[in-house]
């Protein structure tokens, strides 16, 4: 239900327009509707609407992007599921990945993250018997940080005065966890090697590896799928397309190929959009899901207020880049025996000194790789594209190795480019015969992302995946809220949160419920 702006550039007005059509600003626009009857236009500047949970094709198959897994989203009466019925038709719909949904892989060894925390907790007790006080503690500490969250997130959403009258109490608890790293509190618990790496492997779902980043992250992020994880029926780009039609029930527009160049302001307060074809659209709210660092360079240099997010972006970095290979296999995941479960990947236990060495040197050996199987996940798949199947593997870069083609056009950018790609694409595809032997001599598509993609589609400076880091630095910024100090002016989407579907999810009823001056949140 997208529409071209193109063809279609929609009205001159709007009681609300929101930058960026990522899950925070689509359910920002379809909160701002159906709970404030505010006509909402979401504007963005790629070709299709949803930020990373869009998909692309290529003849005979389909990709996701950005979504490979999702937790907490079976039960549409509570939790993540019950947030996402609130601003969708009821058409999506979610298969579950079953016993098994991680499976870490190092050195030739692996262990299995598997569905019910008890079960969780008893497998890696029988993995590591002599490790049962670390493991338990750790699991203490999981559910510690998640539990103190809730306070941390709901200050956010109260305004700047009575958090501070608060005197940080609302966020007090959580940000003992926050200011912590995931190593520091893994290696306080456990000396084996072995169990911190794998307590530690999913640390590419945030971006960032165990000694820098925040173990509030790392909590919120494990705790997400002890309950299992899940797979939208039909694709990644379900989400988006199921929200599109709350949006318009309420008199709103999304509008693709409509980049925006310019925030308006009009006496010290935000007034509406100024697009690249130097169109002016109006509105008295306008909402960014762009992200603070590409929010930052919309708004005017001379903007009131704008100095407190120039502070976050001055000292919090952007978060990681990655290597994306997009494969297209000529037999089916049944024939195959591909698994539901991701395989993350590790030369060895060094989980920090591996991509040290990797961010270091380009030709030092790979050190991660996130391999996921979509069309073993997707029920639909097979009756969409039969005979075929499809494979992500993932790594993470510094967008350092490939700035200098950034002023390049896209699939344009010359051969010592395309060489580079080669060279990564092969280096990734035996990472992948490595763990499923049976696709090789399957692969008919294999298709590289880089950092210069995301940069290109998502208009991210530095190709970042997640936004700001997430490091303790970043979880001590109170700026990073629904409400800016340009008056009408609000951020949405995972700046405001956290990184995922999830985030992106809370980040928009964050901005709503700012907005409406009460809780959205389903009760």
């Amino acid at each position: 239900m997208a529409t071209s702006y193109k063809r279609d550039r929609g009205p001159d007005t709007a009681d609300a327009i929101v930058i960026g059509s990522g899950v925070g600003g689509l359910v920002t626009a379809a909160l701002l509707g159906a709970k404030l009857g505010k006509r909402a236009i979401v504007l963005e500047r790629h070709y299709t609407a949803g930020g990373f949970t869009h998909t692309f094709r290529r003849p005979g198959y389909e990709w996701d992007v950005g979504i490979h897994y999702v937790g907490q989203v079976n039960d549409p009466g509570r939790g993540l599921g019950a947030m996402l019925a609130g601003v969708t038709d009821g058409s999506l719909q979610w298969a579950s990945m079953g016993d098994v949904y991680d499976t870490i892989a190092i050195g030739g060894q692996r262990w299995e993250y598997v569905t019910g925390l008890e079960r969780w907790r008893a497998r890696m007790v029988e993995y590591f018997p002599r490790e049962a006080a670390g493991i338990d503690r750790y699991l203490q500490l999981v559910r510690a940080a998640t539990r103190s969250s809730t306070g941390f997130f709901a200050e956010k959403a109260v305004p700047r005065a009575i958090a501070a009258l608060g005197g940080g109490l609302m966020r007090a608890k959580f940000m003992k966890h926050a200011r912590r790293t995931t190593g520091d509190v893994i290696g306080s618990l456990t000396s084996d090697r072995a169990l911190a790496a794998v307590l530690a492997a999913q640390w590419p779902d945030y971006g960032l590896p165990p000694a820098q980043s925040s173990f509030a992250m790392h909590a919120i992020l494990t705790r997400h799928y002890f309950d299992g994880a899940y797979y939208p029926v039909g694709g990644a780009s379900r989400i988006a397309a199921s929200m599109l039609p709350r949006i318009e029930a309420s008199g709103g527009r999304v509008l693709v190929d409509a980049e925006v160049q310019e925030i308006l302001l009009e006496g010290g307060r935000a007034a509406g959009v100024r697009m690249a074809d130097n169109r002016e659209l109006r509105a008295s709210l306008v909402v960014s899901d762009a992200g603070v660092a590409t929010t930052m360079r919309l708004l005017p240099a001379e903007a009131p207020g704008r100095e407190g997010l120039d502070g976050v972006l001055a000292r919090v970095k952007p978060s990681a880049a990655h290597l994306c290979l997009y494969v297209g296999l000529t037999r089916t995941a049944e024939d195959m025996k591909l698994p539901r479960s991701n395989v993350w990947w590790y030369p060895s236990t060094d989980l920090d000194g591996d991509i040290e060495r990797f961010e270091a040197d380009p030709d030092a050996p790979i050190s991660l790789a996130f391999v996921s199987f979509p069309s073993a996940k997707d029920p639909a798949f097979a009756t969409r594209f039969p005979g075929r199947a499809t494979v992500e593997v993932v790594t993470v870069v510094p967008y350092r190795w490939f700035e200098r083609w950034a002023g390049a056009p896209w699939r344009r950018r010359g051969q010592e480019y395309d060489d580079l790609k080669t060279r990564f694409t092969a280096r990734l595809l035996d990472i992948l015969y490595t763990i499923a032997p049976s696709t090789r001599g399957a692969v008919e598509v294999a298709e590289l992302s880089t950092p210069l993609s995301t940069r290109h589609f998502a208009n991210f400076a530095q190709g970042e995946i997640y936004g700001l880091e997430h490091s303790p630095q970043r979880f001590g910024e109170r700026d990073l809220q629904p409400r800016t100090k340009v008056p009408g002016l609000f951020l949405t989407g995972c700046d405001i949160s956290t990184c995922g579907l999830g985030g992106a999810l809370a980040g928009g009823y964050l901005t709503g419920s700012v907005i409406a001056g009460r809780p959205l949140f389903p009760r």
